[in-house]
């Protein structure tokens, strides 16, 4: 499969030609026979380092740098490798995605959560009241 199309690559380029926004991911990947999941907003112009949340299936996605050819060469079971989710379409700003990654425990959790918050997840999953603050 060819994980960065020309489209997608052009949307992640743009993406990270502006560092101070908050993205919506633009790409969804995930290990076909394991926990591994990726959402990536932004690609550098070396072509290799993207930026998004990762989550390794440990329990603590997190924000970082990942690198396209080394995700591009993993080979799992059957031959298969990381894939690319041809029917996800990016909701919610990156931070959005990383809190309730991080509150649920994992990437998908954390988009179940948004998708099933009432609104239609319009709120700020696992943000803190500030101190003397009720929780509502």
């Amino acid at each position: 499969m060819i994980l960065l199309t020309p489209e997608l690559r052009e949307r992640l380029l743009a993406n990270g030609r502006d560092r101070d926004a908050d993205h919506v991911p633009v790409i969804r990947f995930f290990n076909p026979v394991g926990a591994g999941t990726w959402l990536v907003t932004e690609l550098d112009e070396d072509g290799d380092t993207l930026f998004g949340l990762a989550d390794l299936g440990f329990g603590c996605p997190e924000l970082g740098s990942l690198s396209r050819f080394e995700l591009q060469s993993i080979r799992l079971a059957f031959g298969l490798g990381i894939e690319r989710d041809l029917l996800f379409i990016g909701q919610f700003p990156l931070s959005t995605c990383a809190d309730a990654a991080r509150l649920a425990g994992s990437i998908p959790a954390g988009e179940r959560s948004l998708t099933d918050a009432p609104g239609g997840g319009h709120r700020r999953v696992g943000s803190c009241p500030s101190e003397g603050e009720e929780e509502g």
